[in-house]
């Protein structure tokens, strides 16, 4: 049986030669597919490569590297245009990657997997690009190394301290760090590996996020070696997804440390609640409160493991002892300037969102930006918690933790593409639906708004057209779509129309009832798993 199969009764007749033609038509759309994400990698590579000439601020490189630059001259102005290509490229190419495979058609996913691997590795010896928060990241960690607080003192101040030239960007200079103290031990460790280089710490930050993303992907390739479908969807949502890598890998932000954290907890919770459920909740937040350590907003994840909980209250205070035992001493020894740099930097983001679009024509104020979308965040998660299409079974906490990050991304209006990771992560391990496509348009599209990379003030040299598409990009462009995705979430969570075959599948429990070892779970066109045994 073919994943996304329709009934050979049901199935018109081809004649011999459009049976031939609709095959080739098949192949080119596989190919070209490959093409496209292949191309985007290669255009993020030489934007690395070539960072020197287009993007600030200037790095001190160290004598023996890593990291390495080539040293020319290219036009911001070229380089803005190529990688928004690269962008559109990548969108294309995993779209309809994802379309043939939903149909059962054949993608070198071989090629695919060495071509991301290549890249990943390129892009982790390279200086970064696409963002200058990690540079921000490295300097919190230099203050920390020189015994100050990165809660207390910004960068610009460091840079002063240490009477630096080089290396600190404009955008935040004049904030402390609203990470969480993980994070900044994480920083620090770097800072140390590194000596006084912030080009080498922001290396080793790269490397250990490079870590973190290929250990996401070898859980999906093993959780779903006996499910060739739902492993190579996975693949292409997550491991050779240019828009991910970029964000990741070439931008390293920390979001993907704590992503990959977080779904070790939910996967631990989802594996093995029925067999041994308090030490599986315990560790579970354990990874979850660990995650949220890193950045707040992962708490989310815990919300879910919560909404999984209910009713277990054993395991729940579990789960909770778990999270409290990494946050309340990570905490402690930061002190009270960690706590309040949780929401030092509440009004960041890309603007006001859709409210900024939509607001001035209806006559509100943007102070009320937060309390509407305070507003709206509750029932948008609470209707996502009841309509997103069934989750697998014996992976409750995935379903959870996916509804409640896709409310925050799409509600809350500061957001970033970078954000997503949260949520592309666990839908990697989920169900295949049209929830696939608003993911990958959300994240195009923001991805593209966020290019090159530096902000409007940052570089002047991109010039006034350059600057004008990347403003509209930001304040026009990119809110609609995150309002049309909110309204288009929000209408199939009340209809229920995934896909077709879905529509009227019921909600998975909220905790799997109990189960043979061995469970035959029927394949679906809605790409659930072949028969696996339950570990």
């Amino acid at each position: 049986m073919t994943l996304f199969s329709t009934s050979s009764a049901a199935r018109p007749a081809l004649a011999p030669t459009d049976s031939a033609e609709h095959a080739a038509a098949e192949r080119r759309l596989g190919r070209l597919a490959t093409a496209a994400i292949i191309a985007a990698l290669v255009i993020m590579v030489a934007a690395g490569l070539l960072r020197l000439g287009w993007m600030p601020p200037q790095l001190d490189m160290p004598a023996s590297g890593p990291p390495w630059e080539i040293n020319a001259s290219i036009s911001p102005k070229i380089i803005s245009v190529t990688l928004w290509a690269a962008a559109v490229l990548a969108a294309l190419g995993i779209g309809a990657a994802l379309a043939a495979a939903r149909r059962g058609k054949p993608l070198p996913i071989r090629t695919l997997l060495v071509a991301a691997a290549i890249s990943v590795v390129a892009l982790v010896v390279l200086p970064p690009v696409g963002s200058t928060d990690v540079l921000d990241y490295a300097i919190f960690g230099h203050i920390a190394a020189i015994g100050r607080s990165p809660y207390v003192m910004t960068p610009l101040q460091y840079q002063q301290l240490m009477h630096l030239h080089s290396g600190v960007p404009r955008d935040w200079n004049r904030d402390p760090s609203v990470y969480g103290p993980l994070a900044t031990l994480e920083q620090l460790v770097a800072a140390k590996l590194s000596g006084s280089s912030l080009a080498r710490t922001a290396f080793w930050l790269k490397l250990w996020n490079a870590i973190a993303f290929a250990g996401v992907a070898v859980a999906a390739d093993r959780l779903f070696r006996d499910d060739r479908a739902a492993r190579l969807r996975a693949h292409l949502l997550w491991t050779v997804n240019p828009l991910v890598i970029w964000s990741a890998i070439a931008a390293a932000h920390l979001d993907i440390v704590a992503a990959a954290i977080g779904l070790a907890g939910l996967l631990i919770l989802d594996r093995r609640l029925i067999a041994r459920p308090v030490p599986a909740a315990l560790a579970a937040g354990i990874c979850i409160g660990a995650a949220a350590d890193i950045k707040a907003a992962f708490a989310l994840y815990g919300l879910g493991v919560a909404w999984c909980l209910r009713g277990k209250r054993t395991e729940l205070l579990a789960a909770a002892a778990g999270g409290l035992a990494v946050l309340v001493p990570s905490y402690a020894w930061a002190g009270l300037p960690a706590i309040k740099a949780l929401g030092n930097r509440a009004d960041t983001g890309l603007g006001d969102g859709f409210y900024g679009f939509i607001f001035p024509h209806l006559g509100i104020s943007l102070g009320a930006v937060v309390p509407v979308a305070v507003c709206l965040l509750v029932p948008v998660a609470w209707l996502a918690l009841r309509g997103l299409p069934a989750g697998l079974e014996d992976r409750p906490a995935i379903r959870a933790a996916l509804a409640l990050s896709l409310a925050w991304l799409l509600v809350w209006p500061h957001q970033f593409a970078w954000y997503s990771l949260m949520a592309i992560c666990v839908l990697a391990f989920y169900r295949s639906s049209r929830l696939d496509w608003l993911a990958l348009a959300w994240l195009s599209v923001m991805t593209i708004a966020n290019i090159p990379g530096v902000g409007l003030g940052e570089n002047s040299r991109l010039g006034p057209i350059i600057t004008r598409i990347q403003s509209d990009n930001l304040n026009s462009i990119a809110p609609v779509v995150m309002l049309a995705t909110l309204i288009t979430m929000v209408v199939w969570c009340s209809t229920r129309r995934w896909n077709a075959a879905q529509d009227r599948a019921p909600v998975a429990p909220s905790v799997p009832p109990a189960v043979p070892a061995v469970q035959q779970v029927l394949l679906t066109d809605t790409g659930s798993l072949r028969p696996t045994a339950r570990s």
